[in-house]
Parts: structure tokens; C-alpha cells; sequence
């Protein structure tokens, strides 16, 4: 089929890729790996996409985890590539954890689930205060705790918003940290994804940001889990994660140097918080399993095609990479349509999504080729490009 270039031009492409055949690793994994997931709508209820609480397809949506979960992997539930802060609210981030969580019990693996939460059911102007801030974080912690799950302190808008300084964000996260009933996983995501969050922990410099996060670690190292880094830095995350007290995990966010860093340095290395996970599960889970066995070459023959891919999906800006997971979820066939909340679908562009086809193919990831040919010729032609 013909598709567009970034050159301006239309050239034919022909899938060429053998697909992985998605399966359960066959080994414990080393690695705790965590996907990343995505929410999918239900079309045909949708009235106001973008306004209002998002329909969701709760079968479609819940049906995915499942595929991630058979693959092994663990889930990160209603973070940001569920579209926290971008078309799904607290209400449906809610009603997922709970639906999800039930789910996971039920599973005969026992996936391993932790939930995003934050304080993104109140106004930020409701957020005037550091007290405030930690109301509401408390309101979402309980649930994911009533739910079963483990929680994943999520960044929140409100801080930088206050214009809060290295002293609130200490009693912020001190607090919530001191009240859980189990130790939770901090979230450092970078401006990249959310430029609301612009100077996150009270500073402007990266290296004053450091000193404040691993001061706050080293006073809670017993109820920290572990932190996931997104800043898309490969250098900080190891020279960060060397500095760790002994137990507390570096949880790599990093959708552009992932191997590398999972793999490690022979001293040290990161486990796995990704939403490219979600869209790779195949080649990640089979390259963990790999890498379990002690079998690096394998490892990075599967996972090195899928870096140029995450690439192009992470493109800047980065907040709509949520638009890549679900176009390969409909390509895959795991979801029946490519329309997202908020209409989040429209955030990129005709060449983006045939470079991820492209992409997709040579790393194995179209596990059902004759579909994702059908549906991107229907994408290609609503473009007005056939052939």
C-alpha cells in the first residue's frame, strides 16, 4: 500500500515482519515489569467527547489487561497513558481501578497491579493549600487501598501551581507516605509528558531536584517501594538509581532507553514502568524472559527493533503518545475502533500513524498482519490517500 513520508511523498510499503505470537514467559522473570495501560472507549455511547465524563468500553478495556497479564506482565493502572488529565477524570479512573482490581484477583496469575493516585478530582482552585493537596491525594489512596492495590504517588499539577517549595512538597509526601498501609511507588514524571509540572519537587535545577528526592527516600526507604523516573534521561536515571538505599527499586520510565537500562550495568539496574509496554508486550515480555535466562543476545534482538518504534510514539510533544498505544491496540484487533477520549486520536498526524505501522511491522509487533493491513487502508483512505 502507499504510504506517506515525512519527505512529503507516498511510497509503497509491503508488511514484510513475522509476527511474535504472544504468549506466558516460561521462566520467573527478573525484572518487575509494569505495562503501562490505555482506556478504550465505547463509540457508540460517546454524546460530548470532549467535555465530560468519557464512555468506556469496560469489556474492551478490561479485556486488554487480561492480554497483558497472560504475557506476564504486571499492570500500572490509571496513570497518564490512561489519559489521567487528558479526557478520563477521577470518577472513570476510579470505576477502572475498582473493575480492574476485581479482575486481577480473579486472574490465575495473580498479576501484580498498582494505581495512579492523585488529587485530580478536585479544581485546582480548590488545591489552595498544602492541606488541601493532601486531602485529596488521601481520597484516592484509600480507594486504591480499599480496591487491593498498590499505590503509585502521582505528580500532581497542584503543587507547582502553589508555587510550593522544597519544605511543602517534604510535608506533602511525608505525610502520605507515613499513612499508607503499604509501601508506595513515587512517581517523577518530567515536563515532557505534562508541562504543568514544570519545576516539580520545588526546584528549577536537576541536580537540586535530586538532592530533595533521594533526602525524601532515604527518611522513608522501609515504605518506598520503589520511584519511576520519566524524564527520558539515560545518564541521571543510572547516576539516580546508583544512589538508592539497598531494596528501594529505580522503576525506569524511560520510552526511549529502556533496554539498555533494564538490562543494567553489571552493578545496578531498572525494573519496568512503562506505557510502551502496553503496545510491545510481545517482544518485552518474551526479552525479560530472555534476559532471565541470562540470554542477552536474544534480549536485545528483540527489543532493539522496538526502540525506533517507541521513539516515534514518545515523539515531542509527548503527552499524545497515548495516541500510538491505541492505534496499534486497533491495528492488533484488541480493540474494535480507533477513537479515543477527548478525542485524543486527532492528536497526531497520517505520517505519524503509518511510520508506527512501519515501525510496528519490523519489530515483529502486527500479530494479526492481514487486520492491521485492513484498517490502516481504512485510516489511509478517511485521509484521502488510496492505493
Amino acid at each position: 500500500m502507499l504510504l506517506p513520508t515525512y519527505a512529503g511523498t507516498l511510497e509503497d510499503y509491503r508488511l514484510s515482519g513475522e509476527p511474535l505470537t504472544p504468549r506466558a514467559p516460561r521462566v520467573p522473570l527478573t525484572r518487575t515489569a509494569l505495562a503501562a495501560a490505555h482506556v478504550i472507549s465505547d463509540p457508540l455511547a460517546e454524546r460530548d467527547p470532549w467535555a465530560g465524563r468519557p464512555a468506556v468500553d469496560w469489556d474492551a478495556t478490561l479485556a486488554f489487561r487480561h492480554t497483558l497479564w497472560d504475557q506476564g506482565l504486571g499492570l500500572a493502572e490509571a496513570m497518564d497513558t490512561a489519559q489521567r488529565g487528558m479526557g478520563v477524570d477521577w470518577a472513570t479512573a476510579r470505576e477502572l481501578i475498582e473493575r480492574t482490581m476485581r479482575e486481577a484477583k480473579a486472574h490465575p496469575m495473580k498479576p501484580r497491579v498498582a494505581c495512579g493516585a492523585g488529587t485530580d478530582h478536585k479544581a485546582l482552585d480548590e488545591l489552595t493549600s498544602v492541606e488541601a493537596i493532601i486531602d485529596a491525594y488521601r481520597t484516592q489512596m484509600d480507594v486504591i487501598e480499599a480496591a487491593g492495590g498498590q499505590i503509585i504517588v502521582m505528580a500532581t499539577r497542584a503543587l507547582p501551581v502553589l508555587g510550593a517549595g522544597p519544605e511543602e512538597y517534604a510535608r506533602v509526601y511525608d505525610t502520605l507516605i507515613e499513612e499508607s498501609s503499604a509501601p508506595v511507588i513515587l512517581h517523577w514524571l518530567g515536563d515532557m509528558f505534562d508541562p504543568a509540572l514544570t519545576g516539580y519537587w520545588g526546584a528549577q535545577d536537576i541536580a537540586a531536584a535530586n538532592g530533595i528526592v533521594l533526602d525524601l527516600i532515604m527518611r522513608h526507604a522501609a515504605k518506598v517501594d520503589g520511584i519511576k523516573i520519566s524524564l527520558l534521561d539515560q545518564s541521571h536515571e543510572e547516576a539516580f538509581r546508583a544512589k538508592l538505599p539497598s531494596g528501594v527499586r529505580l522503576y525506569t520510565g524511560d520510552d526511549f532507553n529502556y533496554a539498555p537500562l533494564i538490562e543494567g550495568d553489571g552493578t545496578h539496574y531498572s525494573h519496568a514502568l512503562l506505557g510502551i509496554f502496553a503496545a510491545i508486550a510481545p517482544a518485552a515480555a518474551q526479552a525479560l524472559e530472555a534476559l532471565a535466562r541470562g540470554d542477552s543476545a536474544t534480549y536485545h534482538a528483540l527489543l532493539a527493533p522496538t526502540v525506533p518504534l517507541s521513539r516515534e510514539i514518545f515523539k515531542a510533544p509527548t503527552r499524545f503518545y497515548k495516541a500510538g498505544i491505541a492505534f496499534l491496540s486497533w491495528l492488533n484487533g484488541t480493540q474494535s475502533h480507533f477513537i479515543m477520549p477527548g478525542g485524543v486520536h486527532a492528536s497526531r498526524e497520517i505520517t505519524h500513524y503509518a511510520q508506527v505501522y512501519r515501525l510496528a511491522d519490523q519489530a515483529r509487533l502486527l500479530t494479526r498482519p492481514d487486520l492491521a493491513e485492513a484498517r490502516m487502508r481504512c485510516l489511509l483512505a478517511m485521509h484521502g490517500i488510496d492505493g
